[in-house]
């Protein structure tokens, strides 16, 4: 039986990349990649129900030991995509954990991640990076037909890109960290005054380029723009989600300020107000972690609500959320 499933089990090292949530959307309840656990961040890899998710029905047939996998770390942007990676530890005959501080991650939650399996980076079949800043894979989205970009073509969206000119151009075309700089998927159309595409995309931050007829080039219009490993520019794009602070109570305070990483600890920037129960504060914030304190009066204090919560590395707790 193990040799008619041979190519199969060759077939998971390279699915074993896919970024978390593209698995998770699939299967919710069954895998996940990574739960907080009051500072921390608990990472599972399971064997078995990563073979399952792949192989279906097929997966009772396969002796996981014949998968092979002895070692498995972890990359991504909060370890600056290192090639060794975050290595996990082995529980039991199947089963991998990593925990990690809270603390240790500033970019974007839901993390983006890939898994390195055997020592080996899982981005293309020779285990190569392509791009120093991103993994290339394409590859998966080829044979597997996964799609593991985050960006929504809707025209009701919360994102118009706009690009003036080239009434000559036969096609333009997005692409971005949104949908991995896939060069081929995201057509803009032609409008009366260049091209132009309506998108909803969750709170973050972005780079884009449009590709003109094959050349590629920043957005001319946006003045937020980074040089990169190229030494020619991508434009960065910013989206914020509109989130609401409340501290219960405090009737007789006379001053309540939401004080965080957002606004730099200002105790005096956000005033919040008084809404008849308790106090309240609406601010836009990018995704990802923010730490923040309620200070009341002149004395500060952790959310009472929110039981997440994180050292400063200074004796302080702080509280966390997290913008998705």
């Amino acid at each position: 039986m193990r040799g008619s499933f041979k190519h199969i089990i060759k077939s998971i090292f390279l699915v074993l990349a896919w970024t978390f949530y593209a698995i998770a959307c699939n299967a919710q309840e069954e895998i996940k990649p990574y739960y907080l656990e009051e500072e921390n961040v608990v990472f599972v890899f399971d064997v078995r129900d990563y073979a399952k998710e792949l192989l279906g029905e097929n997966a009772l047939k396969v002796d996981f030991a014949d998968l092979g996998i002895y070692e498995v770390a972890i990359s991504g942007e909060f370890n600056g995509w290192n090639k060794k990676g975050w290595k996990m530890n082995k529980i039991d005959e199947f089963t991998f954990e990593l925990r990690k501080k809270i603390q240790d991650f500033n970019d974007a939650f839901p993390l983006d991640f890939r898994y390195i399996i055997n020592e080996r980076f899982i981005a293309d079949i020779e285990g190569r990076i392509t791009d120093q800043k991103q993994f290339q894979d394409n590859f998966i989205e080829d044979i597997y037909n996964v799609d593991l970009s985050v960006i929504m073509i809707v025209e009701e969206g919360n994102t118009v890109f706009h690009l003036n000119g080239y009434p000559e151009a036969k096609e333009v075309i997005l692409a971005g960290s949104f949908n991995n700089w896939n060069e081929h998927a995201i057509h803009m159309n032609k409008v009366s005054d260049g091209w132009e595409l309506h998108a909803q995309l969750p709170p973050g931050r972005y780079e884009y380029k449009f590709i003109v007829d094959g050349e590629w080039m920043h957005d001319p219009e946006n003045t937020e723009k980074v040089k990169n490993e190229h030494q020619t520019f991508n434009s960065v794009l910013a989206i914020t989600e509109p989130v609401v602070f409340k501290l219960d109570g405090h009737a007789d305070a006379k001053e309540v300020i939401l004080a965080g990483s957002f606004n730099n600890w200002n105790p005096r920037k956000q005033q919040m107000t008084w809404i008849g129960d308790g106090w309240l504060a609406t601010i836009p914030l990018f995704g990802g972690k923010h730490t923040y304190k309620f200070v009341i009066d002149g004395k500060w204090i952790t959310d009472p609500a929110n039981p997440i919560v994180e050292d400063d590395g200074h004796g302080n707790k702080n509280s966390v959320r997290f913008v998705h």
